[in-house]
């Protein structure tokens, strides 16, 4: 059930989450029934489709594979997908005028990722190019990517160290961003009104800035004491959140304004946008 993290592809507007499995694309099922159907209830249309599909309900289990993903209510969650050549599969079961430039959106996915393995800067390019389109400033994308690496830093380091599990890695993170910020990401989404975004995606600068540094002198710490394990993680979690924690309370002492903001980015949506410099 372990895939790495969530991450959200658009089929003409439409939300698909997917996930790296077996290194490549996995998608939601329930979020491409959504799109080809605009289905209210994909549970009930896939229990249709597999009921009228005797070979499709034969295979299923071969076919789909239940992936942690970010649900909707914005917790990991085990999600129904299936790569590629099975939602190609399923796609057979579903009339929809939308099923054909799917399969082409499909194969374009599909091809990226092969790209992506040969060349890994080319996977950086295109989440440059993603958060563009959504008309983030270019000064933003640099601290967003300088983050993602950071974390990446991060959690390469908990792996090697013993903690393996996404639930591990979410409990830890919230040690992270309570010491940091005084909230748990739970907390710091519903403050933003978000539900199953991602809260670093709705940050703006000094959040995204803090967030770095929290997540930087957690894995300095980390490495110097040479931290084995989850308990001993976790307290350089605590710790290197707290030096982010204590730089943020002097800034806010300073400049008389609270980092932690209700701003987020929803565009479309009657939500406080970012800024855009």
């Amino acid at each position: 059930m372990a895939g790495q993290s969530t991450q959200i592809a658009l089929f003409k507007g439409k939300e698909i989450r997917k996930t790296i499995h077996n290194n490549e694309w996995w998608f939601s099922v329930s979020d491409v029934v959504e799109a080809l159907t605009d289905s209210r209830d994909a549970r009930q249309y896939i229990k249709r489709i597999r009921s009228r599909d005797s070979e499709l309900n034969s295979y299923w289990g071969t076919i789909c594979t239940p992936l942690e993903m970010t649900s909707k209510d914005g917790k990991k969650r085990p999600i129904n997908s299936a790569n590629t050549e099975g939602m190609f599969r399923i796609i057979q079961s579903i009339p929809s005028p939308k099923a054909e430039p799917f399969k082409r959106w499909l194969a374009k996915v599909g091809y990226e990722r092969i790209q992506e393995i040969e060349d890994p800067e080319l996977a950086t390019q295109r989440t440059r190019a993603l958060y563009k389109a959504k008309g983030y400033s270019d000064a933003w994308i640099e601290k967003r990517m300088r983050g993602i690496a950071i974390r990446e830093e991060l959690t390469d380091e908990w792996k090697d160290r013993g903690v393996a599990e996404q639930k591990d890695y979410a409990i830890l993170t919230a040690e992270i961003s309570k010491a940091a910020f005084g909230v748990t990401p739970s907390e710091y989404k519903r403050l933003k009104g978000l539900e199953r975004q991602n809260l670093r995606d709705h940050m703006n600068d000094l959040e995204l800035i803090f967030s770095m540094l929290g997540e930087a002198a957690t894995t300095e710490i980390t490495r110097n004491r040479d931290a084995q394990g989850f308990d001993e993680n976790k307290q350089a979690a605590v710790e290197g959140g707290s030096v982010a924690g204590n730089a943020r309370k002097e800034l806010e002492t300073k400049s008389g304004k609270k980092v932690v903001s209700k701003e987020n980015y929803l565009p479309g949506k009657t939500a406080t946008k970012l800024p855009k410099k």
